[in-house]
């Protein structure tokens, strides 16, 4: 097996990008590293294709592997024919080699084996034939043997019956077209298990879809239905074209005597031993292709939510609301440190609105608030509807937004959180986190598994392993994108920097506390179990502000530092000239890149990725997105009519839709179908988590809550 070709040829890029590609990743190289600062060698693929390239050079690693395991294996039985050999190097599945395995792999005693011991394989052979001009019958009489087990003569045909189910069955040649028959005719079929109780799944309680069809999101909660005992579900394959192709295979001759007992053979065959495992091996293969699919979406939403702007330099009011156990707040200054924190009580049951609000303007006078994040789960409505009344009766521009604070729980019962909050009550470091969540969403979100945060669809029922890695690189890429300031980050966000582990993310930090403040990115050589491997990974994404070497506060590799000095001389600047605002203009003094960097011994695309970043060094690529909706008023779902136009934030986007806040309580889903004058595959080609949308009101369900917009023109 060729794996460089293969690759090749799916990636669609060159044999030299392949080989180059494979070498960085053997030697440790980490994909955000690749994709910064290899990119004169690898052509400059970009993160996404990486990963995709590293996820598939695994498989096919994997595959590879099995294949010689399984040739090792037929040939320790003596039974490796060249044709086995190119049958199994021709695989392109693990799937394809386990069926081609399938006869000589050791098996649990079957029937066929124990027909076999009883002496039942020649009277197998001769019904195989299909030459006898004699009922079959007569011939089975022949093999009767009280002494071996073989009673009568119905107890022969039998054991030959299983003996020829059992080869069909192992045949990988009538599995591959069983599979893909199945695949391409068979339906998938659902049905409740008590019609007369509603649930959930009242749409799969009568339903069919061809297999080949189906989408991901209708799989996902199939299975989710059928895991709850309310759905019962099967695959139904087109038996008779498979029963046909089975028959013209297997009968050769049209004899009276044998055919009969074929067609029984062949059935008992299908269904006892091919449809059950074909079954199997098709949902099975439904669910990986759904939840890879989920998982897709799932960390493109996360890339949008964890890329959210930043909102400095205010005085931010987090407020964690509820019911009955009251509203927690928590003041945090423009640098995220909590200055203060109470628990209120406007809502239901004790209903403290007026003194609720005292409390608050209290607080906005004293420490001088400018914007309140209020988190968007129970009573947060109520809550909003309080905080509204409220900046109408004071004089100061204070403003609020709702803020998505999923996770929020899941991170103030933490160790971390306990950690960094050790006199905080579970409350309390929830709100202070809905607080920091607008100053710097990145930082804040971190800190939090990534699938706690709630931006994709039935995450629980999907591979946790599979989940945890795709969404563990998600955050990765996005932290080594953005950057991390190497003096105020936490442990929790220097573990993502590439080539950095938790174990020398937490000496970074106590390294910082002992010694104070790095001066320069050299200094991480100093840092226990960070050698010069990890130095290579991770000092690029590493940011060093008022420090000695002006170039670590940028994006600039320190192995370029030599030819970036050697630029910036040849145009006629000095490092110390690098400030935040940095070097306005200096792209227009080259004429040509391609002389320049032959001269400065550097590639091409590293000497323009050099410039762009002397130009806006330290660039935030979140400051592009669009920031969020900050608000002073409120609507109820009534107040909404067909027809109005609004401003909202996509708060998640799925499979066939994306639900939008427009500010009332329920978040309105914008059907695929409403989202675009042009026909669109997925959501995901219009929208992202966090963009701010114009919807238009369709309808509106007060009773049940249900709110349908549209984007269209």
């Amino acid at each position: 097996m060729d794996i460089i070709k293969i690759l090749q040829e799916e990636l669609g890029i060159r044999k030299q990008q392949v080989e180059t590609t494979i070498q960085l990743i053997d030697e440790g190289n980490t994909i955000p590293f690749i994709a910064r600062y290899r990119k004169e060698m690898t052509g400059s693929l970009d993160d996404e294709t990486l990963r995709n390239f590293h996820e598939r050079l695994l498989y096919l690693r994997n595959l590879q592997e099995r294949k010689e395991a399984v040739k090792k294996s037929i040939e320790e039985q003596g039974k490796l024919t060249p044709k086995l050999i190119n049958e199994i190097e021709d695989a392109k599945t693990l799937v394809a080699v386990e069926d081609l395995y399938r006869p000589y792999k050791q098996k649990k005693r079957t029937r066929a084996m124990i027909a076999k011991q009883r002496g039942l394989e020649p009277l197998a052979q001769i019904l195989l034939l299909q030459k006898i001009d004699h009922s079959f019958e007569k011939e089975a009489l022949a093999f009767v043997d009280s002494e071996k087990g073989v009673e009568t003569v119905e107890d022969a045909i039998k054991g030959a019956m299983d003996i020829i189910a059992e080869q069909i069955s192992d045949d990988a040649r009538y599995r591959s077209y069983i599979r893909k028959c199945t695949w391409n005719y068979g339906k998938i079929v659902s049905s409740a298990k008590k019609p007369e109780e509603s649930s959930v799944f009242d749409m799969y309680y009568e339903f069919e879809e061809p297999i080949k069809k189906i989408a991901g999101y209708r799989i996902l909660a199939i299975n989710r239905g059928e895991k709850e005992g309310i759905l019962q579900v099967k695959i139904e394959p087109d038996q008779t074209k498979i029963a046909s192709y089975l028959a013209k295979k297997i009968i050769r001759e049209n004899n009276p005597y044998t055919t009969k007992v074929l067609l029984a053979t062949i059935e008992d065959s299908y269904k006892r031993l091919i449809a059950p495992s074909i079954e199997r091996d098709i949902r099975n293969e439904l669910t990986e292709h759904a939840a890879t699919e989920a998982i897709k979406v799932f960390g493109k939403n996360l890339t949008q939510l964890l890329m959210q702007p930043p909102i400095a330099g205010q005085v931010v009011l987090g407020w964690d609301p509820a019911f009955r156990t009251g509203c927690k707040l928590a003041v945090v200054d423009a640098t995220g440190k909590v200055l203060d924190t109470v628990v209120i009580y406007p809502t239901a049951p004790q209903n403290k609105v007026e003194e609720s609000k005292k409390i608050v303007k209290e607080l906005i006078k004293k420490y001088g608030i400018t914007l309140i994040s209020i988190g968007n789960g129970t009573a947060s409505r109520e809550s909003e509807q309080i905080v509204v009344e409220m900046l109408k009766e004071i004089k100061e521009p204070v403003q609020y937004v709702i803020t998505n604070e999923a996770g929020a729980s899941v991170y103030s019962a933490s160790k971390l959180a306990t950690e960094e909050f050790p006199n905080f009550d579970v409350g309390q470091r929830s709100a202070a986190s809905i607080a920091r969540r607008v100053q710097d969403p990145l930082a804040e979100l971190v800190k939090i598994e990534p699938k706690a945060i709630g931006v994709g669809q039935y995450q629980h029922d999907m591979n946790q392993k599979q989940l945890s890695e795709a969404l563990g690189g998600v955050v990765e890429a996005t932290v080594n994108k953005v950057g991390v300031d190497l003096n105020t980050a936490s442990a929790s966000l220097l573990e993502y920097v590439s080539g950095v582990s938790k174990t020398v993310a937490r000496n970074i930090v106590a390294y910082r506390e002992e010694n104070g403040s790095f001066r320069n990115r050299k200094e991480l050589l100093k840092v226990a179990k960070l050698g010069p491997k990890a130095f290579e990974q991770c000092a690029g994404f590493l940011r060093v502000s008022g420090g000695d070497q002006p170039l670590d506060a940028t994006a600039v590799h320190p192995e370029t530092y030599k030819e970036t000095s050697m630029l910036l001389k040849q145009l006629g600047y000095l490092e110390k000239e690098l400030s935040g605002e940095g070097l306005r203009g200096i792209s227009s003094k080259i004429s040509d890149y391609k002389k320049l960097s032959e001269k400065l011994g550097i590639g091409e695309i590293t000497l323009k990725d050099i410039v762009k970043e002397l130009e806006k060094p330290g660039r935030d690529p979140r400051e592009d997105l669009p920031k969020p909706i900050l608000r002073t008023d409120v609507l109820e779902i009534s107040d909404l009519k067909p027809g109005m136009k609004l401003k909202g934030t996509v708060r998640n986007v799925i499979d066939f839709g994306a639900f939008v806040d427009i500010g009332v309580h329920q978040d309105g889903l914008v059907h695929i179908s409403k989202m675009a004058d042009r026909f669109i595959k997925h959501p995901l080609e219009v929208v992202s988590v966090g963009d701010v949308v114009e919807v238009t009101v369709l309808s509106v369900d007060v009773d049940k809550k249900r709110i349908q917009l549209s984007m269209k023109n």
